[in-house]
C-alpha cells in the first residue's frame, strides 16, 4: 500500500506500470510482450532497468518465460496486493454482507486515527467479508465528521450522502469517488484474538487466532476513513508485495 511521502524505487514504478497495463487488457492473458528493445523504447526506459522489473513480474507471477516465443503474460495472474488501496473484498474476491449502517460518536480508536473532536458523528459500517463457504472476515470502517469530507473530499462526502446501505465496504464508496484524487494510506498488522462478540459474528469461538489489520486512508494528508479488519485463522491470504 503507498504511504504517503515514501520515495518507490524506479524499478518498482516501471513494475507497476507494466502490471497496470496486463490488469488493463493492453497485454491480455496469453499475449507475448515486446521484445526487450521495443518495450524499453515504449516505455522509455533502460534495458537494465526493464530488465529487473520482468524478472520481479517473473517472480510474482505474473510473466511466464517460453523459449523461441519469449515472456508471455499468464493466463491467471495474481490479484494485486494490499500495497495497493483498493477494497478488501475485491481484493480477497469476496461478498460483502452489511451488519451495520449508522452514526457513531467518537471512540478513543476515531479519535486518535480521524482526529475526530468530541461531539462529532461519524459514518460507521460493519460488514462481513463472506468467501463461497462461510464469513471470512469482520470490516468495521469510519468516515471523518461531514464537515470535513465537504471540504477535503466533497466527491466522497456526496457519495456517502447519496448510498443507502449498500453492499459495499465504505472503501469502495471512497475509491470509487476518487477518480483523479490522490489518496495515501497506512496500515499496521498485529496478532489477537476474536473475542466473544466477534466470533458470534463470525461463527467462530471467541479464543480463535486473528490478524488484525488497522487502516487509515487519507485525502490531501487529512484522514477520512479508519478501518479494522479481522481476518481469523482460515481466512484468504493477503497478499502484500515486497522488494528492496
Amino acid at each position: 500500500m503507498a504511504v504517503g511521502g515514501q520515495q518507490r524505487r524506479p524499478v518498482v514504478v516501471l513494475y507497476e506500470r507494466i502490471a497496470d497495463a496486463i490488469n488493463a487488457g493492453t497485454y491480455p492473458p496469453g499475449s507475448t510482450l515486446p521484445s526487450e528493445p521495443k518495450l524499453a523504447s515504449e516505455l522509455g526506459v533502460s534495458r537494465p532497468a526493464l530488465r529487473e522489473a520482468l524478472l520481479l513480474l517473473q517472480e510474482d507471477g505474473l510473466l511466464s518465460v517460453r523459449r523461441g516465443v519469449g515472456r508471455t503474460v499468464n493466463d491467471s495472474p495474481p490479484r494485486r496486493g494490499y500495497e495497493h488501496i483498493q477494497p478488501l473484498e475485491e481484493l480477497l474476491a469476496a461478498r460483502v454482507r452489511p451488519l451495520l449502517r449508522t452514526l457513531e460518536e467518537p471512540t478513543d480508536f476515531t479519535t486518535q486515527q480521524l482526529l475526530a473532536p468530541a461531539g462529532s458523528v461519524l459514518p460507521f459500517w460493519e460488514s462481513l467479508l463472506a468467501g463461497d463457504d462461510a464469513a471470512a472476515v469482520l470490516s468495521q470502517e469510519w468516515a471523518a465528521p461531514g464537515d470535513v469530507l465537504e471540504k477535503v473530499h466533497p466527491g466522497f462526502a456526496g457519495a456517502l450522502a447519496s448510498a443507502q446501505g449498500p453492499a459495499s465496504s465504505l472503501l469502495a464508496v471512497l475509491v470509487g469517488a476518487s477518480r483523479g484524487v490522490r489518496l495515501t494510506a497506512r496500515s499496521s498488522v498485529s496478532a489477537t484474538l476474536l473475542g466473544q462478540r466477534r466470533g458470534e459474528q463470525l461463527g467462530r469461538a471467541a479464543d480463535t487466532p486473528a490478524v488484525l489489520v488497522t487502516q487509515v486512508v487519507r485525502c490531501a494528508e487529512v484522514p477520512v476513513l479508519a478501518a479494522k479488519h479481522m481476518l481469523p485463522t482460515g481466512a484468504p491470504a493477503l497478499p502484500v508485495l515486497q522488494s528492496n
